[in-house]
């Protein structure tokens, strides 16, 4: 048996590979270490299923409910694993379907044979079947397993499934309607990809709108591209505007004053990530957006009501000093500082976006509704947070805000505030195990109480004259 010990001993003697050796050996050493890595996935999952089951006769003897028992296993496992909670439930759903219903699968990773992801594929292929059918395709791949890429071991696995279980197909189908989605992801030069996950009826039927709608365009003398009618139309038709270019929006713009004055450090939009400093400086501006050919649509897109609601940082280090409060179409400004700050979910190595903001100290034990008690949490992340044997605390004196979590095992995870700037580039959202500098100790900073100032703000300014001045600024761009 391979104690905990050794196992660490052994991970940190992998660093040490003998490397006075030729060619032939160095391909067989990356070979034996591609079987290693598929022996300590199996390992991973007999040991999460083994965890599993210690943590739900842990919490049945401490009177949990039996539909509330196994909660909070999948998060603890991500959490070891260094992922997301979503992927910590894949991780323990593989788990479990390898240790219990998949014996070929699972033995064929332990020896090395295939790879973890090849296990996963042969799981979610079968996934639609019964555990009994799972077994007979398990029981039939074990030969040839081995010799497959990864498209031949789908369709392979697809095939048997649907010879044991034709009705399968249907609950397939079924699955990927439900799963229908909306996502949006940055793009480069300040663009973004929207894109719809849709049954094929209605996406094809999308797209033949929007190209009926650009081919009338057309025919009337419209010089724009039929991609450009055909976004315009999208933007229009979703958001129930006169014109894709007046869409009433609010953008959290993250910029140095530097950076308002003529600088080409980039700014940032959280959600978004970097942007150009010029776009950033039109954009504040009312210069940024497209242009109609349409003459009336450019005067429509004038009136567009867009905020900018201004996130001023340090120019020293990037780090969030101060936040333009005078809008108040939305409630919870605090709330808004946290999501600025935060910009995902606060849980190390989870990037989810924030859904909650939620104090660290729980207010019943006596925590105050501040920024420094307080953290973006993606919903997952906060629920797992309230669940017996869970803590969550602010440590103090580390430079940027930070919280440590504690499991139930005793493990702590720390993730500390990301700068939304850092001098000379940009911070990418994520978590952060160290930093210098707290996002919200003011104290020190330029343009704040006891600071030296940020160029044409004296020191000792409050947020009324950091405001002020940065209005000026604007004014001046």
């Amino acid at each position: 048996m391979l104690s905990t010990v050794e196992l660490e001993t052994m991970v940190g003697r992998l660093a040490h590979l003998d490397s006075d050796i030729d060619d032939t050996q160095r391909i067989t050493q990356l070979g034996l270490l591609e079987r290693l890595k598929g022996a300590a996935a199996a390992a991973q999952a007999r040991v999460s299923v083994d965890f599993e089951a210690s943590q739900r006769r842990e919490q049945a003897a401490a009177g949990l409910p039996a539909d509330q028992q196994g909660r909070g296993v999948a998060d603890q496992i991500a959490l070891a694993r260094h992922d997301s909670k979503v992927k910590g439930s894949r991780h323990l759903g593989l788990a479990k379907a390898l240790v219990k219903e998949m014996p070929h699968t699972m033995a064929a990773l332990t020896s090395g044979a295939i790879s973890e992801w090849r296990a996963t594929i042969v799981v979610r292929e079968t996934a639609v079947l019964s555990a009994a059918d799972r077994r007979q395709v398990d029981a039939r791949l074990v030969a040839e397993m081995p010799h497959l890429g990864d498209a031949q071991l789908a369709r392979r696995a697809r095939a048997i499934g649907y010879q044991l279980d034709a009705e399968s197909v249907l609950r397939r189908v079924r699955g990927a309607i439900r799963d229908r989605r909306v996502r949006i992801r940055p793009a480069p030069d300040t663009m973004a990809l929207v894109t719809g996950f849709l049954p094929v009826a209605q996406g094809v039927a999308v797209h033949a709108a929007l190209t009926a709608a650009a081919a009338s365009a057309k025919a009337l003398g419209d010089e724009r591209s039929k991609g450009q009618i055909m976004a315009h139309t999208f933007v229009q038709r979703l958001t129930g505007q006169t014109t894709a270019d007046a869409v009433p929006f609010e953008v959290q713009l993250v910029m140095t004053d530097r950076t308002l004055e003529g600088d080409d450090t980039p700014a940032q939009i959280p959600g978004f990530g970097p942007v150009p400093a010029a776009f950033a400086r039109d954009l504040v501006t009312g210069r940024a957006g497209g242009h109609s050919a349409d003459p009336d649509q450019a005067r429509l897109a004038e009136v567009a009501r867009v905020w900018v609601r201004r996130l001023f940082t340090s120019p020293a280090d990037g780090t969030l000093v101060a936040m333009d409060s005078r809008r108040r179409s939305f409630d919870g400004l605090l709330r808004r500082f946290l999501v600025a700050r935060d910009q995902v979910c606060r849980t190390r190595w989870c990037d989810a976006p924030i859904c909650h903001t939620d104090h660290v100290r729980a207010s019943a034990e006596g925590g105050e509704t501040m920024a420094d008690n307080g953290q973006g949490l993606c919903a997952r992340c906060n629920y797992a947070k309230e669940l017996p044997g869970w803590r969550c605390e602010v440590v103090t004196g580390q430079g940027r805000h930070r919280v440590r979590t504690t499991t139930p095992t005793g493990h702590s995870y720390e993730s500390t505030a990301p700068p939304v700037l850092v001098l000379g580039g940009l911070a990418p959202p994520g978590r952060y195990s160290s930093g210098d500098h707290d996002l919200l100790d003011t104290q020190g900073m330029p343009g704040m109480p006891g600071s030296p100032g940020l160029p044409g703000i004296p020191g000792g300014a409050d947020e009324g004259a950091l405001v002020t001045a940065f209005e000026a600024l604007i004014r001046a761009a």
